[in-house]
């Protein structure tokens, strides 16, 4: 009989490509990930990983089982979801995902109030941009991730994931507190054409975002400094190194130095919780995800 945790260790190295990468997935040690796969070769009297350069590969026999593996797993999903629906019940584990400023906004305000409303759910929780936060749900290592996209800029639900709309988040500009537009009721990105621009870590989606709108507008972005935390970036605003598009959700009201002015043509954050498909039955799922809307809805913008 093949042991499931030795087969949902084999999936994890699938997946994430080493026995170091399936230990972090996993929360153990890369010594827990080696004796459960040496095991599972005693088992079934076959090699499943050789040596690759300084790394591993699956061998065939090896992506034979882990193809099975996953799913096994996956119908393990389902059934684990199909029980805890029949019990109706908002217990046992689970492992949620978030983009900093959706961290910082929503969860302090959610998990609370899953622990007061379900003392038996056991939430935990890592930092993660969307693109990761997304990965991390297909792979299994999250249970729902939150994620976003732009009113101009939609990003499509890969297969096997469901999402569902938290809440739409508004942005602005920060401005230095003695920009001439500062004191403005609202402006136009135009109006920063020649300006130096505090823009998040190229490849991330919300920098993609800022270059293609920007491009979009005929402007040819001047990406002075780079930094993914918001906190940061107002930071290098307000010492007058440049301007950024700064959205409502975990920003602070005000701060010294820098100036948050509205756009005209409104800029704005769509946010969602996304799982997988297999889990979307779990009664601990739709439990997170009102919890989310819930404090999204003391954010609205």
């Amino acid at each position: 009989m093949l042991n499931l945790e030795r087969l949902r260790t084999l999936d994890a190295v699938a997946r994430h490509g080493s026995v170091s990468g399936a230990a972090e997935g996993l929360h153990v040690t890369t010594s827990a990930v080696s004796q459960q796969l040496a095991k599972l070769e005693r088992e079934i009297g076959q090699q499943l990983l050789a040596r690759s350069g300084r790394g591993i590969r699956l061998t065939d026999a090896g992506l034979l089982l882990a193809e099975h593996a996953s799913r096994i797993l996956s119908q393990v999903q389902l059934a684990q979801a199909d029980i805890e629906a029949q019990r109706g019940q908002v217990v046992g584990e689970v492992r949620i995902a978030a983009f900093p400023t959706a961290m910082r906004g929503l969860f302090p305000a959610a998990i609370r109030a899953l622990r007061s409303a379900h003392p038996e759910l056991r939430v935990h929780t890592a930092e993660l941009e969307p693109d990761f936060g997304t990965r991390d749900v297909l792979r299994g290592d999250s249970d729902l991730a939150v994620v976003l996209d732009w009113n101009n800029k939609r990003a499509p639900v890969p297969a096997g994931l469901e999402r569902a709309h938290l809440l739409d988040d508004s942005a602005d500009v920060a401005l230095p507190a003695d920009h001439p537009l500062a004191g403005r009721a609202s402006v136009e990105l135009d109006d920063f054409a020649d300006e130096e621009w505090v823009s998040w870590p190229a490849g991330e989606f919300c920098h993609d975002w800022l270059m293609f709108t920007l491009r979009g507008k005929g402007i040819e972005p001047r990406i002075a400094h780079v930094a993914g935390d918001h906190h940061t970036q107002l930071a290098l605003v307000a010492a007058g190194l440049g301007v950024c598009v700064a959205p409502r959700l975990g920003r602070p009201a005000t701060m010294d130095g820098v100036s948050f002015v509205p756009v005209r043509q409104p800029v704005r954050r769509h946010i969602y919780a996304t799982w997988r498909t297999d889990a979307g039955r779990r009664p601990s799922i739709r439990a997170v995800v009102e919890a989310l809307r819930e404090a999204g809805a003391t954010h609205e913008s």
